[in-house]
């Protein structure tokens, strides 16, 4: 397992990218975190988006939804991948939190739908896991080596032996 690596907790609305060996972390409540990784360059990187609104649900993509998410993603996948065009060696996977669903109407598209397409039209294949329940989740994520998991919400350290850092 991860020894004497330092812990970087990713604050939503933010990203993290390395290709040190770390542990990135992310407290998601009604929100996401989009972990990528490049194979080749053993670069990888974490951003933690919250879900508009605040229900907790999915939100429903909008027009200012749009456009702020997709900037705020165009630059995290460049400071992941650079220059470098689609390759096989290129992993993203989302892990994301919204409340038990309830009995009003779900959004038709969420802003896990809008990252999973516009990765697609980047030919970049994602794996999707929502978590829905009322207690937050922690994401833990090693980008040099792309390892992504779900640990409890009060674990003081995810890992033993981590060096704990925010940004």
């Amino acid at each position: 397992m991860a020894k004497d690596l330092t812990e970087w907790l990713v604050a939503p609305d933010t990203y993290h990218v390395s290709p040190e060996p770390m542990l990135m972390i992310a407290d998601l409540h009604g929100a996401l975190a989009l972990c990528l990784h490049d194979e080749t360059r053993g670069v990888g990187g974490l951003l933690h988006l919250r879900f508009m609104g605040g229900s907790g649900l999915p939100s429903d993509v909008t027009d200012n939804t749009l456009t702020s998410v997709l900037v705020v993603l165009d630059r995290f996948k460049r400071a992941v991948l650079g220059n470098s065009l689609p390759r096989d060696d290129i992993h993203a996977r989302i892990l994301a939190h919204a409340l038990p669903p309830t009995d009003a109407i779900e959004p038709s598209a969420s802003l896990v739908d809008l990252i999973r397409a516009d990765l697609a039209d980047g030919k970049i294949t994602c794996g999707t896991q929502m978590t829905r329940r009322t207690e937050p989740v922690r994401v833990c994520f090693q980008p040099s080596e792309g390892r992504a998991w779900v640990c409890g919400p009060n674990d003081p350290r995810a890992v033993p032996g981590v060096q704990r850092s925010t940004g």
